[in-house]
């Protein structure tokens, strides 16, 4: 059991994704690190959302900018990449060995995450979709990893919940996922820094 950390300020909570965090296709106000922090503000959780989502970025893009992210620092994270390697296809292999090294740096750091998995779509064929699959389960099962297996769970596939393009959730999606997380977060910021 955690006891709420006392900050001398509010935490930092660094976001590093691609479009689904970044809030692709949406006013600000609608996007999940909008709603998130008005979510923990509701709860009483102040918290400072460090904002390192790029719409169209791979686990690659995500690797190679992580340093940059954390240049003003951050106390948390949370790490939201993954889905275009799975659209475009790439090799898991890859995929997990950027988001390791994203982690690597982050425990290297004392920084704990929140890690969000996803599903790769149906077309590249059901192998392809248990390599991607596991690839988030194997790094789920680090020490230390919060883990939520699928960011999209209950919003991938409802056209009432996603955008024209049927990949962005719309303001409703997001709600539902930010609901659904929140719990997972708030385990996240009641952990101290390692």
């Amino acid at each position: 059991m955690f006891c709420t950390p006392v900050w001398a300020a509010a935490p930092r909570l660094l976001v590093l994704g691609d479009s689904l965090t970044a809030g692709f296709g949406l006013p600000v106000a609608d996007g999940f690190q909008a709603r998130l922090t008005a979510a923990l503000k509701a709860v009483g959780r102040e918290v400072v959302i460090v904002d390192a989502a790029v719409s169209g970025d791979t686990s690659a893009g995500g690797r190679a900018r992580v340093d940059w992210a954390l240049a003003e620092g951050a106390d948390f994270a949370i790490v939201e990449l993954g889905a275009n390697d799975g659209l475009r296809g790439l090799d898991p292999a890859g995929t997990e060995a950027n988001l390791a090294a994203i982690l690597d740096g982050l425990a290297k750091r004392r920084i704990p995450v929140l890690l969000t998995g996803m599903l790769a779509p149906p077309n590249f064929g059901e192998a392809y979709g248990v390599a991607y699959r596991d690839v988030f389960t194997r790094l789920g099962q680090r020490a230390g990893i919060i883990f939520d297996p699928f960011f999209l769970v209950d919003v991938a596939g409802d056209p009432t919940l996603n955008q024209a393009d049927r990949i962005h959730p719309n303001p409703e999606g997001v709600r539902r996922i930010v609901a659904r997380i929140l719990p997972l977060v708030l385990r996240l910021l009641d952990q101290v820094p390692r």
